[in-house]
């Protein structure tokens, strides 16, 4: 059975080719991952929803974000979306 909720941290570095393998790491034991923009990355909603939306980009159709506060959270759909 697989976990439902995984928690990261985006940081300083923002989003980096490592970022994105550790995010496609954990979506191979979760459905969810939720993260958390922290104060050293940005406090600009606008520029999250950018974050959100590249790395949508970078992981491929089968995800979606939403963005909560200084949240965003992912998730993975079990379906191919064409």
């Amino acid at each position: 059975m697989q976990k439902k909720l995984c928690e990261m941290q985006l940081g300083k570095n923002r989003i980096t080719e490592n970022f994105i393998e550790n995010l496609k790491n954990h979506f191979k034991k979760h459905d969810n991952v939720k993260i958390s923009v922290l104060k050293s990355c940005c406090r600009n909603k606008a520029d999250i929803k950018k974050m959100a939306e590249e790395i949508l980009k970078k992981l491929g159709k089968n995800y979606t974000a939403k963005t909560i506060g200084f949240t965003i959270a992912l998730k993975k759909w079990r379906k191919v979306i064409r």
